[in-house]
């Protein structure tokens, strides 16, 4: 057994309608819209709105009209420019296109888009995040999700640079038979950890039987380990290294 060093990086365990806070900031959904009725988080019940809250208590908002809502647990607050302000990771979906993983910002007295994967580019089709770290050890951040959990069930990596007040995601890995969602779920099962030997991507096989830690190499490879039997409690142990 590992000492804990760094647990849950880049964790993400938001549940439905949780406001998230980092360094003064909050973040949730306004808006509550039926205009996407996929239900894959347990209702059909989605957002259109981001608020983004400031330290000194002033709300920021940004609201999508048809054809996106926001269909997520929680928008999530990380920074990952390493310039001490939080950037908003969030999933939209669009009506004809699916989810999409988007990266907003503040910027000034506005929510500004910053950077967003392509649409999964099929209706009713969705993403899970699992973090935000740098996985590879090359100091700059990767962010990880699973492609359609319930369907092709493919962990993809993308890689956030920045360029001045804007940035770009390159993907830079994929691993199918994996997940770490099941329909009508209103939580995300699993996270990234580091248990002292660097950043590990926790999620379910595909069948939900095992568990799985997932490193990116320096050359961008997914390697996946099997550390043993998936059930709540085993991964709640992974994620707190005492597995």
């Amino acid at each position: 057994m590992l000492v804990p060093v760094a647990v849950a990086v880049g964790l993400w365990l938001a549940a439905a309608g949780a406001a998230l806070a980092q360094g003064g900031h909050g973040a949730t959904y306004e808006g509550p819209t039926t205009r996407y009725p996929h239900g894959v988080l347990g209702d059909e019940v989605e957002y259109t709105t981001l608020a983004v809250t400031l330290p000194g208590g002033r709300t920021l908002r940004a609201t999508w009209d048809a054809p996106v809502v926001f269909e997520d647990l929680a928008p999530r607050l990380t920074d990952l420019d390493g310039d001490g302000v939080p950037e908003i990771v969030t999933i939209e979906s669009h009506e004809t296109l699916g989810a999409r993983l988007a990266i907003w910002r503040i910027a000034g007295d506005r929510l500004a888009p910053l950077a967003s994967t392509p649409w999964i580019g099929q209706r009713f089709r969705w993403l899970s995040p699992v973090g935000a770290a740098d996985l590879d050890g090359d100091g700059r951040v990767e962010l990880a999700y699973i492609d359609r959990p319930h369907l092709a069930r493919t962990l993809r990596v993308w890689r956030i640079t920045f360029d001045g007040a804007g940035a770009q995601l390159t993907e830079v890995a994929a691993r199918p038979g994996l997940t770490n969602h099941q329909i009508g779920e209103a939580f995300i099962t699993g996270g990234i950890r580091d248990c002292g030997t660097g950043p590990e991507m926790l999620t379910a096989s595909a069948d939900w039987t095992r568990l799985i830690a997932t490193v990116l190499s320096p050359a961008g490879e997914l390697t996946p380990r099997d550390i043993g039997g998936f059930s709540p409690s085993a991964m709640a142990d992974a994620l707190a290294c005492r597995a």
